[in-house]
C-alpha cells in the first residue's frame, strides 16, 4: 500500500515538472534561440531487442505517465527535415532546429584557451579638469565657403627687370665696340628709352678704316582707344676710299680721301588699338622722314605720309591705303624733286582654308618725273594640307624711288653726281608653299619672275674718278627668274637654327651682265642657350661670284670729236664664305662677359672690286645691367 502511494506521488512530481516547461514554450513574449545541428548517422550497431516482458499494473501506470512526459518533451522539439523525402528512415543525415529555452551552461570541453596573460594592474585614466571661457564674439551662422581675399604675389628675384644695359669691348684690328640701352621700366601707359652704339676697326691697308655710330630715342604711349609712338635716330658712317689695283701698286702720291655719311631720321605713328571684336573699324597714320648728307655736296631730304582705313564685316575686309613720298635730291650738278603718290584700294576674303587679297596699286610720279602707273596687287592663299601647308600665288607691281641714302648704305665707295632714275617693277609674279613640316620646323619656298624696267647697277668708275663707283641703269625691261627658300627650326626656346637661300637668273635688256649682283646667296644663323648663363650664336654667309665692268681704252684711233673710245671688259670677283660667332656668359644679374669673332675662316675676299674686306677679327668685353 505504501509502495503504491509512493509510486503515484513520484508520477505526479514528474508530470508537474514537465508541464510548466511545455507552457513556457508557448509564451509569445520570448524569442527562442535557434541552433541548427546535423545529426550524423550512428556508427554503433543497434542493440538486440530484448524479449517482451509481461506487463503488470504498476508497469502500465508507469508507462502511461512516461508517454505523457515524452509527449510533453516532443512538443518542445521540432524536427527539421521531417518533410525531406530523401531522409533515410533508419536515422541518416538529419538537420534539426533546436529551440533552447534555458540558460546556456558552458562546459569545460567547449572552452578555448586564450594565449595572452591578463593585465591585472588596475589603471585609472587621468582626466584633466575642463575649464570653459565663453568668447565675446558673435557666432556666424553662414555655412557657405568664404571667398578668399587675393594676396599680392611677391616679386621673384630673377624676374626683376633691369631697365638699362651697357657693353664695352676691345679686340684686334684696333676694334673698339660699345653699346648701351636705357628705358624707363614697366609702365602700362608710357614707354620711353634710348640707345647708343659704336663700332670701329682698321685693316692692314692704308686708311682701311671704318666706323659706325648710332644714337636714338623712342617713346610709346596709350591714349584711350589709340596708341602713339615715335622715334628719332642719328646714324654716322665713316670710311676712306682706300681701294686700288693690286697689280699696279700706287705711287707715293696716293692718299685715300675721306668719306662719311650722316643721317637724321624720325617717325611718329598713331594707330587704333587692336580689339578682338566683330565688324571692327581700324585705322593708322604715320609720318616719317630723314635728312641725308655725305662729306661732299650730296644732300637728300625725304618725308613720307602714309596711312590706311579698314572695315571688317565678318570674313570680309575692305580698305584703302595711301602714301605720299616727297623727296629732294641735290648734288653739285643737279637738284631734283622726286615725288611719288600711291593709292591702294583693296578687298580681302578670309576663311578657314583660304585667304584672298584683291586690289590695285595706283602710282603717280610728280616733280621732275611725271609718269602714271596702275599695277595689280593680288594674293591668294589656299590650305592644301590642313594646319600644315599652304599654297600661295602673288602678283604685284610698284615704282622704286632711287635714293642717294639707299645707294650709300649698299656701297659706301660711290662717287659724286650719281644718275637718278626711278626703276619700275612692272609685274612681279610669285608662287610657292609655306607652312610647318613638324613641330618647330617651318619653311617657305617660292619661285618668281620679275619684270624690271631701268634696273640700277653699281659699276666701277675708275677712269673718271679713280677708285670710286657710280650707278648706271639697264635701259629697257629686264627679267629676273629665281627661287627663294627659307627654313627655320626651333626645337625649344633654347635652340634655334635658320637659313635662307636665293638663286637668281638675270636676262638683261641692254647690259651684258648684272654687274656686281650675285646669282647665289646663302645666309644662315643659330642661337643656342646652353643654360641660363651661357649663350652661343653663329652666322654664315656664302655669296656666289660676280662680275664688275671695267672700261678699257680701245686700241682704235679716237673719234673725230677727239673723245676716247672705251670697251667694256668683264672683271670677275670670286665668291666667298664668311663664318662668324659669339659667346656670352652671364656671371650674375649685373655682370656678363662676351666675345665675338668675325671671318673665322680668315678668307681674303672683296665685295667691291679692289676693296678687300677685313681679315680675321675678334673682340670681347664686359656687359653691365642696371
Amino acid at each position: 500500500m505504501n509502495s503504491r502511494y509512493t509510486y503515484t506521488l513520484l508520477t505526479l512530481i514528474i508530470a508537474l515538472y514537465f508541464v510548466p516547461a511545455q507552457a513556457q514554450t508557448k509564451k509569445p513574449a520570448k524569442k527562442a534561440t535557434v541552433k541548427t545541428a546535423t545529426k550524423k548517422p550512428a556508427t554503433k550497431p543497434a542493440p538486440k531487442k530484448a524479449a517482451p516482458k509481461p506487463v503488470t499494473k504498476k508497469a502500465a501506470d508507469s508507462k502511461s505517465l512516461g508517454d505523457a512526459a515524452a509527449k510533453t518533451v516532443a512538443d518542445t522539439t521540432k524536427k527539421g527535415g521531417g518533410n525531406n523525402p530523401n531522409a533515410s528512415a533508419n536515422g541518416g543525415s538529419l538537420s534539426e532546429e533546436i529551440v533552447v529555452t534555458t540558460a546556456y551552461k558552458p562546459v569545460l570541453a567547449d572552452a578555448v584557451k586564450i594565449r595572452r596573460n591578463p593585465d591585472l594592474e588596475d589603471k585609472v585614466p587621468f582626466k584633466a579638469p575642463l575649464t570653459y571661457s565663453p568668447l565675446d564674439k558673435r557666432q556666424e551662422q553662414n555655412s557657405e565657403i568664404r571667398q578668399l581675399d587675393p594676396m599680392k604675389r611677391p616679386a621673384e628675384q630673377d624676374s626683376v627687370l633691369t631697365n638699362n644695359f651697357a657693353k664695352v669691348g676691345f679686340g684686334n684690328l684696333k676694334t673698339i665696340y660699345g653699346e648701351g640701352y636705357f628705358a624707363n621700366g614697366r609702365d602700362q601707359a608710357l614707354q620711353f628709352g634710348g640707345f647708343v652704339k659704336h663700332l670701329s676697326q682698321s685693316g692692314s691697308l692704308q686708311k682701311q678704316t671704318q666706323s659706325r655710330d648710332d644714337v636714338g630715342v623712342f617713346a610709346k604711349s596709350i591714349i584711350g582707344d589709340n596708341n602713339i609712338s615715335g622715334r628719332i635716330n642719328y646714324n654716322r658712317l665713316g670710311t676712306y676710299f682706300y681701294g686700288y689695283n693690286g697689280d699696279v701698286p700706287p705711287d707715293n702720291s696716293f692718299v685715300p680721301t675721306k668719306q662719311h655719311f650722316n643721317t637724321i631720321s624720325g617717325e611718329v605713328e598713331l594707330a587704333k588699338n587692336y580689339k578682338d571684336v566683330e565688324n571692327d573699324f581700324t585705322y593708322a597714320v604715320k609720318l616719317k622722314g630723314y635728312a641725308f648728307s655725305n662729306a661732299y655736296q650730296a644732300r637728300e631730304n625725304n618725308v613720307v605720309i602714309s596711312g590706311f582705313l579698314n572695315q571688317t564685316v565678318k570674313q570680309f575686309y575692305a580698305g584703302l591705303s595711301a602714301s605720299l613720298d616727297l623727296a629732294t635730291q641735290k648734288d653739285s650738278l643737279y637738284s631734283l624733286g622726286n615725288n611719288i603718290a600711291r593709292i591702294n584700294p583693296y578687298i580681302k576674303f578670309q576663311g578657314t582654308n583660304y585667304k584672298i587679297d584683291a586690289g590695285v596699286n595706283i602710282v603717280k610720279e610728280f616733280g621732275d618725273f611725271g609718269k602714271f602707273y596702275i599695277f595689280p596687287a593680288a594674293k591668294l592663299e589656299v590650305q592644301v594640307v590642313p594646319k600644315y601647308v599652304r599654297l600661295f600665288v602673288e602678283a604685284k607691281g610698284d615704282v622704286n624711288r632711287s635714293s642717294l641714302h639707299d645707294f650709300a648704305m649698299i656701297n659706301p665707295f660711290l662717287g659724286q653726281n650719281l644718275n637718278i632714275k626711278n626703276s619700275v617693277d612692272q609685274l612681279d609674279i610669285a608662287a610657292g608653299l609655306k607652312g610647318t613640316l613638324a613641330p618647330g620646323l617651318s619653311f617657305k619656298a617660292s619661285v618668281y619672275r620679275n619684270s624690271i624696267k631701268n634696273m640700277p647697277l653699281m659699276v666701277s668708275n675708275f677712269n673718271a674718278e679713280g677708285n670710286k663707283f657710280t650707278v648706271i641703269y639697264d635701259d629697257g625691261k629686264a627679267r629676273v627668274n629665281g627661287f627663294n627658300g627659307e627654313l627655320d627650326f626651333k626645337a625649344t626656346d633654347d635652340f634655334n637654327i635658320f637659313g635662307r637661300v636665293e638663286i637668281k637668273d638675270y636676262q638683261m635688256a641692254s647690259e651684258k651682265e648684272p654687274w656686281n649682283l650675285p646669282k647665289f646667296l646663302l645666309t644662315a644663323g643659330t642661337s643656342i642657350h646652353i643654360d641660363s648663363k651661357l649663350t652661343v650664336t653663329g652666322s654664315l654667309l656664302i655669296r656666289g661670284a660676280t662680275n664688275d665692268r671695267l672700261l678699257v681704252l680701245a686700241p682704235t684711233p679716237n673719234t673725230p670729236g677727239g673723245s676716247p673710245v672705251y670697251n667694256q671688259v668683264k672683271q670677275p670677283i670670286n665668291g666667298f664664305g664668311d663664318l662668324s660667332g659669339s659667346v656670352e656668359y652671364k656671371i650674375n644679374r649685373r655682370f656678363s662677359v662676351f666675345a665675338q669673332a668675325n671671318n673665322i675662316l680668315s678668307s681674303s675676299y672683296q665685295n667691291w672690286l679692289y676693296y678687300p674686306n677685313y681679315g680675321f677679327n675678334i673682340f670681347g668685353g664686359v656687359g653691365y645691367s642696371f
